[in-house]
C-alpha cells in the first residue's frame, strides 16, 4: 500500500463528522469564518506546517505578481478590441452590461462580458491606461497561482503546492495570457477554482463546494461560452463515482450543482433575449442578433466542426482535407507539440502525462473514496478533456487559448513529482522519476532547437544536466540527504530552464493585437512558416501597431512586424498577411488603386494606427454626435475610439461581416445626424453578409465629401459630395 506525504489522511472517516481536513474547529478553539478560514488555507495550507512553509508561499506569489507586473506598460492598450470594450463599459452602465464595443452601444463584443466587467471597474476609478486594463489580469494569475497552490497542498506536501505554482507561472503561454486582456485569463483562474471545489467537495461530500463549483462554472460561461463545460463530463464523473456519500445524495448534489450553474450562467442570456432588440447593440459575432446563435454557432460547434458562419475563415469547414482545421494549423492528437504550439505550452506536457498515469497506478488499491487519486483524476480528466478537444477541432483555433491547460500540467507535475519522491525507495518509482526527466528535458532540447539563433548554448545544457539528473534519480535511494537534494535541484533546473527562458522573453516583451504568441521571435510558426498570430510582431512574442496608447505613429504607415508574409495554406479564408483582406496592404492602408485610398484602416488583425491630426479632427464637435465616427470592423473602429475616447461605430463587429447595420439603418443614423465621420478603407473578412459593408462604403464614397488629413481619408457624413442627392 503506498503512504502518501506527511499529514492528511486518505480518508474524510478519519475526521470529525463534517469537518474536512486541516480545519480547526473540534480542537478546542472557535471556528473562523469561512473568508478567513479560505485565506488562510491559500497562503499556507495547514497548522501543521513547518515555518518557512507561510513566508514561501507568500513570497512566491509576491514574485509572481512582480514578475508579470514588469514591463506591463509595453503592451499599451493590448487587444485594443476589448479595451475599446472597456472603455465604453467605464463610461455607460448599459455598455458595461452588454459588453458593447461603445458607450453608444451599437454593437458587442463576440464573447459574453464577465472578463470586461472587472477591467472596466478598474477604468472607471484609475482612469482609462494600460496599466489599469491589464493589471486585473495580473491579478486572475496571481489568484490562480495562490487557488492552485490550496487545492495541491490540501491533499498533498508543501513542496508540491510549491512545485505546482512555480510550473504554473513559469509556463510561457501563462506569462503571456495574464498579462494580455483577452478572456482566456478570467477562464483559466475560474476553471481551476472549480476544480478546487470538486476536490473539496470529495473530501467529505459537503453540498455546498459542489454548488461553488457550478457557480464557477456559470461565471465562466460568461467569459468564454462554451469551453467553461470542456471539464464537466470528467468531474460529475468523478464526484459520482467517488464522492463519500450515497449514490442517491450524489445525484442529487449533482443536479442541485447544475442548477446552480445554469443560474449563474443563464440570468444574463435571459435578459440579453428578452431585452427588445431595438433598445440594445446588436449581438457581435451572430448573424441573426442573438446570442443563443453565437454561443451554439460561432462560439460553438462552430468552432468544433469549422463552420463559421460570418468568420475569417468565411464559414468553410476544415476543407482543406489532410487534417487541416480550416486554416487554422494541422489537427490531430500531436497538435499540442507542433511548431506553432509546442513552445507555448507543452514543456511539461509530457511530464504531466507521465505522471498522471504513476498517480493513478500508486493509488489502484486505496479506497473508492481517496482524495489523493481523486486529485489525479480530477486534474487529469480536466487536462485530457480540454487538450483533446483542442487537438481535433477545426475552427477558429489560436496557439494563447492551451494557457487554459497550464493549471492542470502544473497541479499534475507538483503532485506527481512529490508522490513518487515519497515513494523513492522502491525501484520502479525511482525509474519513472528518472524516466520523466529524461523525456522533460529531450523534448527541451526539441523545442529549443525551433529557435536555433535564441540561446544557443541552452538546449545542450540542458539536456546534459537533465541527463546527468535522471542517472542521479536512479540511484538516489542509495545516496546521502545531501546528495540526494542536489539531484532534485539538478532535474528541477534542467525541466524548468526552457520554458523559463521563454517565460522571461515573453516578460520582457509588449504584445498587441488580437493574436500573440509567447517566447522568442520564430518561436511559434504557423504550419507551414511564418510567425504565428498574423501580422506578429519582429520583437519576441510580438504583435503589429495595434494596442499602443493613442496618438502612437500615423494612420496608414506599416507597423514594425506587421505584414510578415505568411504562405496561403496558412491563412484563413485566403487573408493576405497580417489578418487583412485582400488588397490591403500592410499597415491597413489599401493597397495603391484600391476603392478608398490610404485610409487609416488597420488589419483585420491589428487595427489602425492613429495620428494626431486625425484625432484633432474626430475629437472636434464630437459631443453633437451619437458616434464621433464609423469605421469597418471592430479593430479599426477601437483605434479610433481608444485614441479619442468619443464613441465609434463598428459596422459588421470584429470580421466586418455582420450584419449590422444594414444599409437603411446606416443612412437613417446619417440622416438623423448621428454620426459625423466615416473612416475611408477596410472591408469584411469573414462569409456571410460581408457585402453590406461593401454597400455602405460604397454609398458613403459616392454620396458625401472627401477629408484627407496627415495620409488618412475621412467622409464628412454633414457634407454631401457636389452633385450628390
Amino acid at each position: 500500500m503506498t503512504t502518501f506525504p506527511d499529514h492528511v489522511p486518505a480518508h474524510p472517516a478519519d475526521h470529525p463528522p463534517g469537518q474536512p481536513p486541516g480545519d480547526s474547529a473540534g480542537h478546542g478553539r472557535p471556528r473562523e469564518p469561512f473568508l478567513r478560514r479560505t485565506l488562510r488555507g491559500a497562503v499556507r495550507g495547514r497548522e501543521e506546517d513547518p515555518r518557512w512553509v507561510r513566508p514561501a508561499v507568500l513570497g512566491m506569489l509576491l514574485l509572481v505578481g512582480l514578475a508579470y507586473l514588469w514591463n506591463l506598460s509595453a503592451s499599451g492598450y493590448a487587444n485594443s478590441f476589448y479595451s475599446a470594450a472597456v472603455q465604453a463599459g467605464s463610461q455607460s452602465w448599459k455598455a458595461f452590461f452588454f459588453g458593447s464595443l461603445d458607450s453608444a452601444n451599437a454593437i458587442t463584443v463576440d464573447k459574453p462580458p464577465a472578463t470586461l466587467w472587472p477591467m472596466a471597474l478598474s477604468v472607471r476609478i484609475f482612469g482609462l491606461n494600460g496599466w489599469a486594463v491589464l493589471v486585473p489580469q495580473v491579478l486572475m494569475g496571481v489568484a490562480t497561482a495562490g487557488v492552485l497552490h490550496a487545492a495541491v497542498r490540501r491533499r498533498f506536501s508543501a513542496p508540491a503546492g510549491l512545485i505546482t505554482m512555480a510550473v504554473f507561472a513559469l509556463t510561457p503561454v501563462a506569462a503571456l495570457m495574464f498579462r494580455f486582456n483577452n478572456p482566456d485569463a478570467l477562464l483559466a483562474l475560474l476553471m481551476t477554482v472549480t476544480v478546487h471545489c470538486v476536490l473539496r467537495a470529495l473530501e467529505n461530500g459537503r453540498t455546498k463546494w459542489l454548488v461553488w463549483a457550478g457557480a464557477a462554472i456559470g461565471l465562466a460561461f460568461l467569459t468564454k461560452t462554451l469551453q467553461a463545460f470542456l471539464i464537466l463530463p470528467p468531474l460529475a464523473l468523478l464526484y459520482a463515482v467517488c464522492a463519500p456519500v450515497s449514490v442517491r445524495k450524489r445525484l442529487g448534489q449533482l443536479a442541485l450543482a447544475a442548477g446552480v450553474m445554469v443560474v449563474a450562467s443563464g440570468w444574463w442570456v435571459a435578459i440579453v433575449e428578452l431585452w427588445p432588440a431595438s433598445s440594445r447593440p446588436y449581438i457581435g459575432g451572430s448573424q441573426n442578433n442573438s446570442f443563443l446563435e453565437l454561443t451554439f454557432g460561432y462560439n460553438g460547434l462552430g468552432r468544433l466542426n469549422g463552420e463559421e458562419t460570418g468568420s475569417v475563415g468565411g464559414g468553410d469547414g476544415g476543407g482543406q482535407g489532410g487534417g487541416w482545421g480550416g486554416g487554422w494549423g494541422e489537427t490531430g492528437i500531436g497538435r499540442m507539440f507542433t511548431s506553432d504550439i509546442g513552445g507555448q505550452i507543452s514543456w511539461l506536457l509530457p511530464a504531466a502525462l507521465i505522471l498522471l498515469v504513476a498517480g493513478v497506478w500508486l493509488t489502484r488499491r486505496t479506497k473508492r473514496t481517496d482524495t489523493a487519486r481523486a486529485a489525479f483524476l480530477a486534474w487529469g480528466g480536466a487536462l485530457l478533456m480540454t487538450g483533446l478537444v483542442f487537438s481535433y477541432m477545426e475552427g477558429i483555433f489560436h496557439q494563447y487559448y492551451t494557457v487554459a491547460l497550464s493549471p492542470y500540467i502544473a497541479a499534475l507535475v507538483g503532485m506527481g513529482v512529490t508522490v513518487l519522491w515519497s515513494e523513492r525507495a522502491l525501484w520502479w518509482a525511482r525509474a519513472v522519476l528518472a524516466g520523466t526527466l529524461a523525456v522533460t528535458v529531450s523534448w527541451a532540447y526539441v523545442l529549443l532547437g525551433r529557435t536555433p539563433d535564441y540561446l544557443p548554448w541552452l538546449r545542450w545544457t540542458v539536456l546534459a544536466a537533465g541527463l546527468v539528473g535522471a542517472v542521479g534519480l536512479l540511484l538516489a535511494a542509495r545516496s546521502t540527504r545531501r546528495v540526494a537534494l542536489a539531484v532534485v535541484g539538478l532535474g528541477f533546473a534542467a525541466s524548468l530552464a526552457g520554458p523559463t527562458a521563454y517565460t522571461i522573453s515573453t516578460l520582457g516583451t509588449g504584445h498587441q493585437g488580437s493574436i500573440v504568441t509567447a517566447g522568442p521571435t520564430g518561436s511559434s510558426m504557423m504550419a507551414g512558416g511564418g510567425r504565428g498570430g498574423f501580422g506578429g510582431g519582429e520583437a519576441p512574442g510580438g504583435g503589429g501597431g495595434m494596442g499602443r496608447p493613442p496618438g502612437d505613429g500615423q494612420p496608414g504607415q506599416a507597423q514594425p512586424g506587421q505584414g510578415q508574409a505568411l504562405p496561403q495554406r496558412a491563412m484563413p479564408g485566403g487573408m493576405a498577411p497580417g489578418g487583412m483582406a485582400p488588397g490591403m496592404a500592410p499597415g491597413g492602408a489599401a493597397a495603391e488603386g484600391g476603392r478608398g485610398g490610404r485610409g487609416g484602416m488597420g488589419g483585420l488583425i491589428n487595427g489602425a494606427s492613429v495620428g494626431a491630426e486625425a484625432k484633432k479632427l474626430l475629437e472636434t464637435n464630437a459631443g453633437d454626435y451619437t458616434w464621433a465616427a464609423a469605421a469597418i470592423g471592430s479593430q479599426n473602429a477601437a483605434s479610433y475610439q481608444l485614441a479619442t475616447g468619443e464613441p465609434v461605430m463598428a459596422i459588421g463587429g470584429f470580421n466586418g461581416s455582420d450584419p449590422s447595420p444594414t444599409l437603411d439603418r446606416f443612412k437613417s443614423y446619417v440622416e438623423d445626424g448621428k454620426i459625423h465621420y466615416f473612416v475611408s478603407g477596410g472591408t469584411g473578412g469573414g462569409g456571410g453578409n460581408r457585402g453590406i459593408s461593401s454597400q455602405i462604403s460604397s454609398w458613403v464614397e459616392d454620396s458625401f465629401r472627401k477629408v484627407t488629413v496627415g495620409g488618412a481619408t475621412f467622409y464628412d457624413l454633414t457634407q454631401p459630395a457636389d452633385g450628390a442627392e
